[in-house]
């Protein structure tokens, strides 16, 4: 059966058209859109149209820079155009770590457009957002020597200690490699050196640095390539992939709730990250009094002399894996086959011979030489098991072996093996600030650009953290 479609037309009383249209013998009136005329005035509040549960709402509790702004007064101008407020640039950096908005200029843009984030940088609806360039300028210029993240880190982590998250038992340390933002193509070959035309802010932070145990002077080795942008960051090849230019992020965690109590930016190196494990420690102390009965680490800070430095200096329990390569594989004995006695300060070989000490340090000036008598060792059977090239066998034991000890006996512990697991937090909190962040590769360039981004993201991580373990009061319904 064919549908019988009939069109026509018609007039109303204002003589507007209106089509009609008969479908299968039904008449359907079509007229035009009725738009409704503008409102002279409207009342928008940001407050009732932020939902409760935003994140922003929640961590907006806990960011108060009432005494920063007291503290910067001396770096704004009284003659001039007027200058970013400084708690607006915070605030709009915070919400980028926050969120993982990396790129500045989109940052801009979001804030612009994004209502939480006007309330949350106390714009409101007509409040003029600072152009890009404008906003890098102030970032990476006007207060870089203020030492401003810093001081919002400290601020948070005060707030955090304020609402008893922070325990200060058991505290764990780490380091994580992060990509410089500089191309490995262009690195140049590390014995040549810097080429003399280079020049930029990058090259200055790296040419202030070079003294500096964390950076220049962590290590002698002159690194395989070097990059001209940004010559502080470390050739590295740890990932066990293509090699990178890097720097190291190092957090000091506390356990309970993971809460970061310091970050420090090194050099990618190992030696540069025990150091940062050090200043981080004795910072926590200094600074808000924190003094960790135990510490939690893997085996780059499991060294003879960092197990000293944690036991006998500061009486810290070492839960760190020990580092010890005195472990032979040409099937001879290793050191751990001859026994210490601590009473008589000597060596018994697996014959039970003694081996002696002079007391002499040799090599680093931290280990002791232990021998054993060449006539025990000539009539000795298992000669060719334990020195079957040299005339007798010598056992070196370092001055901090007591405390290398102390860390064995805790591995092997029930307190041991549960440290181990608490300490999958730290590597827990790297992973977030890779994936959600997006912090996997800097934009800065140079120490103070690393050390800013990853003051920032520790910043962001702690305030996250206050919103989760901290939820906003609901009023309930009379």
């Amino acid at each position: 059966m064919t549908d019988f479609v009939e069109k026509g037309s018609s007039c109303d009383a204002e003589g507007s058209v209106i089509q009609s249209v008969s479908v299968a013998g039904l008449k359907v009136m079509m007229g035009h859109r009725q738009v409704e005329q503008a409102a002279l005035f409207y009342e928008f509040s940001l407050e009732k149209h932020i939902p409760a549960d935003h994140l922003l709402r929640s961590v907006d509790r806990f960011v108060d820079l009432g005494e920063i702004r007291r503290d910067l007064a001396p770096f704004y101008s009284s003659i001039g155009r007027p200058s970013i407020d400084p708690e607006l640039m915070i605030r709009m950096l915070l919400i980028g770590y926050c969120f993982g908005i990396r790129s500045e200029r989109r940052l801009c843009d979001e804030v612009h457009l994004n209502l939480a984030y006007r309330w949350f940088c106390r714009l409101g609806l007509d409040g003029t957002v600072p152009d890009h360039s404008t906003f890098s300028k102030n970032r990476h210029g006007r207060f870089r020597e203020s030492d401003l993240f810093r001081r919002v880190f400290e601020s948070v982590l005060r707030r955090c200690i304020r609402e008893r998250l922070v325990g200060g038992d058991g505290f764990a340390v780490d380091a994580s490699l992060i990509k410089a933002d500089a191309t490995r193509q262009k690195g140049i070959e590390g014995d040549k050196g810097l080429p003399p035309e280079v020049f930029g802010r990058a090259i200055d932070e790296y040419l202030a640095v070079l003294d500096d145990a964390a950076f220049g002077a962590a290590t002698e080795v002159t690194p395989k390539f070097v990059s001209p942008s940004d010559p502080a960051a470390r050739w590295t090849g740890a990932h066990g992939g293509q090699a990178f230019f890097a720097y190291s992020t190092n957090y000091l965690v506390d356990v309970e709730n993971a809460i970061i109590v310091d970050v420090e930016a090194t050099t990618a190196i190992r030696q540069a990250e025990v150091l940062a494990a050090k200043r981080m420690i004795e910072g926590s102390l200094e600074r808000f009094d924190l003094y960790p009965s135990r510490l939690l680490g893997d085996s780059g800070y499991g060294s003879a002399e960092m197990l000293g430095w944690l036991g006998h200096e500061h009486g810290i329990e070492p839960h760190v894996t020990v580092f010890d390569k005195s472990a032979r594989t040409d099937g001879t004995f290793s050191r751990h086959d001859f026994t210490f006695d601590h009473a008589g300060d000597v060596y018994r070989c697996p014959d039970g011979k003694v081996l002696t000490t002079t007391g002499a340090l040799v090599n680093d000036g931290a280990t002791m030489l232990y021998v054993a008598s060449k006539r025990d060792c000539d009539r000795c059977a298992l000669k060719s098991r334990c020195c079957p090239k040299q005339a007798s066998r010598k056992v070196p034991r370092s001055i901090y072996e007591g405390a290398r000890d102390m860390a064995r006996q805790i591995a092997n512990s029930w307190e041991g093996r549960t440290s181990r697991r608490l300490r999958k937090k730290i590597e827990m909190l790297f992973a977030h600030l890779k994936r959600i962040l997006k912090l996997d590769r800097l934009r800065l360039r140079g120490p103070n650009g690393a050390r800013d981004e990853f003051t920032l993201a520790a910043t962001a991580q702690n305030l996250r953290k206050l919103a989760k373990l901290i939820p906003m009061q609901t009023l309930k319904p009379a």
